[in-house]
């Protein structure tokens, strides 16, 4: 069966911006970049989508609610590379997700959805869990990309006590400070599961009478937890890299001992 690597784009780039040294010119280029080759390297994926933020425009979510992922802040250097990284993908040979309004998980999702195949989703971003299933394996980074964690279905229960599908309810309700997330007042991620575990969707919860007087909040950071598999997804499609081009690319940036390497790979 055909194998898809569907990669958060922004994950991986924040991960080696703050992972390398500052010293390295275009540290997040550097890294992304040997992050990426490596990922190919141990999985020979049949095709590989790069999912993208769109961090020109603000997406459903922080409209619908503002204090979404507020105070991040970006450095500007970390900024400049990003905006080379989607093209920097097209080098590469893979397809790249990214769309106005969209986040880089939205794409993961629909690309889960679309491919026939099984599917690797790779991030460190957990709210990915929800998408694991039969076909669909979450490849979490622990160490830059030198450990790989595989999750399914059977991971997820044994982390979070609740069903992959659960997971947006279970952010719903526990929170998710990194998302600006409240949650529901006094519920944990234990007291959560355990609500999920007798109720089995946060609708039932609400259902039952629970936080009554917070239902519509909990709905909000429900959708917001969620990722939309609808976001226009580009054709997927088996693909060959394109190390040579990636070489060329990078070399045109004055990367050259990473044109190299990726020569060498070629």
């Amino acid at each position: 069966m055909s194998v898809l690597l569907a990669v958060d784009g922004d994950s991986f780039a924040h991960r080696a911006y703050h992972g390398l040294p500052k010293s390295i010119r275009l540290n997040a280029i550097v890294g992304l970049t040997n992050m990426l080759t490596r990922l190919w390297q141990a999985e020979r994926p049949d095709a590989v989508l790069v999912g993208w933020d769109s961090l020109e425009t603000p997406t459903y979510r922080h409209q619908a609610y503002e204090p979404y992922q507020s105070g991040r802040v970006f450095e500007e250097s970390l900024l400049e590379q990003l905006a080379l990284m989607p093209a920097l993908t097209q080098a590469l040979g893979f397809t790249v997700g990214k769309g106005a309004g969209y986040e880089a998980d939205d794409f993961l999702a629909a690309a889960a959805h679309a491919w026939p195949g099984d599917v690797l989703v790779a991030t460190s971003d957990r709210d990915a869990f929800q998408l694991a299933s039969d076909r669909v394996t979450i490849l979490q980074p622990t160490k830059g990309v030198s450990e790989i964690t595989r999750i399914g279905p059977a991971e997820v229960r044994e982390r979070y006590g609740v069903e992959p599908e659960q997971v947006p309810d279970l952010i719903a309700l526990r929170g998710d400070p990194s998302d600006k997330l409240p949650g529901a007042r006094g519920i944990g991620p234990k007291k959560a599961a355990e609500l999920l575990s007798q109720y089995a969707t946060l609708e039932d919860v609400l259902a039952a009478g629970r936080f009554a007087t917070e239902a519509e909040d909990l709905r909000l950071f429900r959708r917001i937890a969620q990722m939309d598999a609808s976001a226009p997804l580009p054709p997927l499609k088996p693909q060959t890299p394109n190390w040579v081009e990636a070489s060329s690319f990078v070399r045109d940036l004055g990367l050259l001992q990473l044109a190299d390497r990726l020569a060498s790979v070629a």
